[in-house]
């Protein structure tokens, strides 16, 4: 073996200059398709175009969730109408009705086929009202009449002269049509039960009344109510006395 090259393999190993490592001469780039550690590019994007895209989206889900004005309309408007129905049934029921005059025993306050519109909440019988009776004793048919006594009071119908008293005192009846004959089976004075009224058609000729045993003493509870207006016919609109 050359002795050189022995002596030469066998030289100690010169330190390595440690300042070297680290120098930009040894760095090595690896190209971007291999970078390990590479993180992702991502693109600037303005804050506030973001937040309104946020506000956009967020805006068309909670229309797209709710109810739209239009449906709350009809809804509100619905519920408006059926409550103004329930009062209305409510009303009619209880407090005002219409009522159809049949015949002519109210002649001439009111004629036949007169509408007019009557009032029974709370209402307390009196005489000279013009009542709606739902039945008498055994008619099958509302009728209107005028009260002429309350229970307690006496009445009397003079068989002569067709005068009528109550409680001894002549009556004035400008509303009543020929003299008050008594043609009907009921005996008079006659004392007004308790809860009861006495009533009379102001065409007395031809009413059938209290003066019949048919009809006789009307319970308070029988009483539908007081005719108060005539709405029709129009010219005759207005307050019924």
């Amino acid at each position: 073996m050359n002795t050189q090259i022995f002596n030469k393999m066998n030289e100690p190993l010169e330190p390595v200059d440690e300042s070297v490592i680290g120098d930009e001469s040894l760095e090595y780039e690896l190209p971007t398709h291999v970078k390990a550690d590479a993180e992702p590019e991502t693109e600037d994007i303005d804050t506030d175009e973001q937040s309104g895209s946020n506000r956009r989206a967020n805006s068309h889900s909670h229309r797209g969730k709710g109810p739209s004005k239009f449906t709350t309309g009809v809804y509100d408007w619905v519920s408006a109408l059926l409550a103004a129905v329930v009062i209305l049934v409510v009303v009619m029921t209880f407090c005002v009705r219409m009522v159809d005059v049949d015949g002519s025993s109210m002649n001439d306050t009111l004629q036949d086929k007169d509408r007019v519109i009557i009032t029974g909440l709370n209402y307390e019988p009196r005489v000279g009202d013009i009542v709606v009776i739902s039945h008498g004793v055994e008619l099958d048919k509302t009728i209107v009449k005028r009260i002429i006594a309350i229970g307690g009071q006496t009445v009397d119908i003079d068989r002569e002269t067709g005068e009528v008293t109550v409680d001894g005192i002549l009556l004035d009846e400008p509303y009543a049509v020929g003299d008050t004959m008594v043609s009907g089976d009921v005996e008079f004075p006659l004392t007004v039960a308790d809860g009861t009224v006495f009533v009379l058609g102001d065409n007395r000729g031809i009413s059938k009344d209290s003066r019949f045993s048919d009809v006789g003493l009307i319970d308070v509870n029988n009483i539908i109510g007081k005719v108060q207006f005539r709405l029709y016919p129009f010219n005759s609109f207005g307050k019924v006395e």
